[in-house]
């Protein structure tokens, strides 16, 4: 019997934890293999021959893990690249020396394609190593799940910022506008889970063309009809030719993917040069939406435990190789919300993108479908019991790449 590796990539989630613990406690059920290795610092890490052995991490750990933010073994922007034959090569000898049969990779996008490349590099070379994904995007961007761990915590968190803002925010009688920007490089998924609350007046998503005079047209038609406008803006809004809204954007994130953040402060200053408000408030959620533990939603924390499980459970068979583990809709008895998971080619989930339907858009910024909230509404649902320390604060573990 051999061992399994288990790492983690890309921007952490508030349940990335959750989907490790899930691998660990699994093969303590069900010990398919002998060690349960981390990889430190996702593939970067397992390059260098850094790991660390997760088999024995006691129940109490584990539960603290489920809960503790950010991304345990640490994470890395590093691109695996197809023709870079060093770096698999390499791998395959750190899995060696380390009798290494399976690796699970934890991560977005760029992370189901370097499961699909490393499957494509082991079969073309005759190795018999498995490679197997598990998903996790606080954008909710990969094809074809239903939606990834990560969103819906994120979801949440925004929602109640979103609501708490807008209360704080009709306090004052002073005329001004509020944005709130979330995170969504490709899709607007994040921001538009936000009118779930009712106080969003405008959304700008980057599905939908950015049209500067229909945008502040409507910004002065709510300010002349209330007095305020609230505003949603997910970052990665921008114009018809494609340039960002963003006042900062940045060539290369390790993935060739454009750095954003500023396009709520962009709107704010464009409504103030226009005379449409003398001043402006911008909540930018950044990180705090994926690192926001003491937001995390039930669902989703069951969901990414579960997706570890599945992980681990479906490799007992010797030929699941170059699959990713999803979650799909279905529904209970009684036609409530209800997880299905499934599992298909890391080829169909490497590489696309997911946008937020186009009709589910409200035209004129003005929100989202009923189709979309009820889309959103049962991710967010509950709380985890969370397990508090001495000084108030919910319990984490000390990361594994600090030890």
């Amino acid at each position: 019997m051999g061992n399994c590796l288990v790492a983690q990539s890309g921007g952490p989630t508030a349940v990335i934890n959750a989907s490790l613990a899930g691998v660990i406690k699994a093969n303590q059920l069900d010990p398919l293999y002998e060690r349960v290795l981390g990889g430190i610092h996702g593939i970067e890490g397992v390059l260098a021959g850094k790991l660390y052995d997760l088999t024995d991490i006691p129940e109490s750990e584990l539960e603290i893990l489920k809960q503790t933010p950010s991304s345990a073994l640490g994470t890395c922007r590093y691109k695996l690249k197809r023709g870079q034959d060093a770096d698999f090569t390499r791998l395959m000898e750190v899995m060696d020396e380390n009798d290494i049969d399976t690796m699970f990779y934890i991560g977005g996008n760029d992370s189901m394609d370097t499961v699909d490349a490393l499957s494509e590099w082991a079969a073309s070379s005759g190795s018999s190593k498995r490679f197997i994904g598990i998903p996790k995007t606080v954008d909710n961007d990969l094809v074809p799940p239903d939606h990834c761990p990560g969103f819906p915590s994120a979801a949440k968190l925004a929602n109640l910022i979103t609501h708490a803002t807008r209360l704080d925010y009709d306090a004052y009688t002073r005329p001004e506008v509020f944005v709130l920007e979330t995170m969504g490089r490709d899709a607007g998924w994040l921001a538009a889970s936000c009118c779930l609350t009712g106080d969003v007046d405008l959304l700008v998503l980057s599905e939908v063309a950015f049209d500067r005079d229909a945008f502040l047209d409507r910004v002065q038609a709510k300010m002349d009809e209330t007095g305020s406008c609230y505003i949603v803006v997910s970052e990665g809004a921008r114009y018809a030719d494609g340039a960002y809204l963003s006042a900062g954007e940045s060539a290369n994130d390790g993935f060739a993917h454009a750095v954003l953040g500023g396009a709520a402060l962009t709107l704010k200053q464009m409504i103030v040069d226009a005379g449409i408000a003398p001043r402006g408030v911008v909540q930018d959620l950044s990180r705090a939406a994926r690192s926001s533990n003491f937001a995390q939603s039930k669902v989703d924390v069951t969901e990414a435990f579960d997706l570890g499980i599945s992980a681990h459970m479906r490799s007992a068979d010797p030929t699941f190789t170059a699959k990713v583990v999803g979650v799909a809709r279905g529904a209970d008895a009684d036609g409530g919300y209800e997880a299905r998971y499934f599992a298909g080619p890391a080829s169909e989930f490497a590489n696309f993108v997911k946008e937020f339907p186009r009709e589910w858009i409200l035209g004129d910024y003005q929100g989202v479908s009923a189709e979309a909230l009820d889309y959103f509404r049962p991710l967010i649902a509950g709380e985890p019991a969370i397990i508090y320390g001495a000084n108030g604060l919910p319990k984490t573990i000390k990361p594994y790449n600090l030890r």
